[in-house]
């Protein structure tokens, strides 16, 4: 297994809040991570065994006395009633470290978290493996700025991606069962992992009936990756609702399969009502479900761009959640039909950047950078995520930048 980001500032918030959660999409290694930050001084049970999902749910405080602290309670969203009872335990014994919590249901662990734990547990976000994981640096991965001083660090650990490279990471996917074990067939691996996430969180959240209609509706999700998400468009070709169609959306987004960004705007209401692009989390299970089959048939086929366009996504969010920390990330598009495919937003200062699938890039490819100024803050470093080897300079302001510094 590689190393990861995320361990150290697991050790670092242990050592401040009395509760950790640790969210994330299935089979993306949050419960060997745990274990491996834990070295295995923590008592572990999961809520996957019916008798303690039972004794959770109908006493709390039994549970937990039953299974003394320091814990590791893993699929915690299974038994939301036990957040009061360690919310009293917690605020009685006054120590950092007691418990552990594993999920993979955003939302249900939330409602009980807000409701139960505000102020006494630290959430993070783990996703598959990073490229930097990949290449074992996870030390190394800082969070994504396109500024001189994050160029710096990142050159002296690239690994420079030509296109055949690229894609093939992109095809292949982030999951920690393929990257770690070149035996395991990948379709084989989305495939059972689609079946156990329709069985175990689809119809458990949803009771959903009609197992099908689901599954094209995740298909149909995944070829509008790195796209402006229409309801209507997406319930039609499924044959469902529009109500539906979010429905099940939300559903994919608090499961961790897919992330909706926002566009950017002053104005932080008419930000909330505006179209936001969606992505999948892993493009591997993304390609899957649109068939491509082999990696030379997606670089050259019709999604290669969007598909380049959610790696870098997925790469950004990455490098921010697996550090502990949450971008302020957004997409510009206006009416003029100008589009900046990411803008980050820091300090009041906004960070353009593209993302072009060349090795030679120019700034007539970034000329809507110039949009951001009209919002009355300071527009800082920009950058091109690209093929071209290395960096270089386009301009006093912009760089292109090679796919792998990410």
């Amino acid at each position: 297994m590689f190393a990861r980001t995320l361990a150290s500032t697991i050790g670092n918030v242990s050592k401040s809040f009395p509760v950790l959660l640790l969210t994330g999409p299935r089979q993306v290694g949050k419960t060997t991570l745990l274990a491996e930050c834990d070295h295995g001084k923590r008592h572990y049970v999961t809520l996957d065994d019916l008798d303690q999902r039972q004794l959770a749910r109908t006493d709390p405080s039994l549970f937990l006395e039953t299974h003394k602290t320091p814990l590791l309670i893993d699929e915690v969203q299974y038994a939301p009633q036990l957040f009061s009872a360690i919310k009293m335990r917690v605020d009685k014994e006054k120590r950092a470290g007691q418990f552990w919590l594993i999920g993979s249901q955003k939302f249900h662990l939330m409602k009980g978290i807000t409701e139960s734990l505000a102020g006494r547990v630290a959430i993070l976000d783990l996703l598959g493996f990073s490229e930097k994981e990949k290449e074992g640096l996870a030390s190394a991965q800082t969070p994504f700025i396109p500024t001189a001083d994050w160029l710096e660090r990142a050159a002296g650990v690239a690994v420079n991606l030509d296109v055949g490279e690229l894609y093939r990471r992109i095809w292949q996917g982030s999951y920690p069962m393929l990257c770690s074990n070149s035996d395991v067939s990948r379709d084989i691996f989305y495939n059972s992992y689609l079946q156990t996430y329709i069985e175990r969180d689809v119809k458990d959240i949803l009771k959903v009936t009609d197992e099908l209609s689901f599954y094209n509706f995740i298909r149909a999700v995944a070829a509008r990756t790195g796209q402006l998400l229409n309801y209507a468009d997406l319930a039609r070709d499924v044959d469902i609702d529009q109500k539906t169609a979010k429905s099940w959306l939300s559903t994919l987004e608090t499961s961790g399969i897919v992330k909706l960004l926002a566009p950017y705007h002053s104005n932080i209401t008419k930000r909330i009502i505006k179209t936001p692009k969606l992505y999948f989390l892993d493009t591997g299970l993304a390609a899957f479900l649109t068939r491509w089959n082999t990696p030379q048939s997606l670089a050259a086929g019709a999604m290669n761009g969007a598909f380049f366009e959610t790696h870098v996504f997925i790469e950004i969010l990455k490098s921010y959640w697996h550090n502990g920390k949450y971008p302020n990330l957004y997409y510009y598009r206006d009416a003029d039909q100008k589009e900046i495919d990411f803008v980050i937003e820091q300090n009041m200062i906004l960070h353009p950047v593209e993302v072009k699938k060349t090795a030679a890039p120019s700034l007539s490819g970034v000329r809507a950078f110039e949009c951001l100024r009209k919002f009355k803050k300071k527009v800082g470093g920009g950058a091109v995520i690209c093929l071209r080897q290395g960096h270089i300079p386009l301009s006093k302001e912009v760089v292109a930048v090679n796919v792998g510094y990410l």
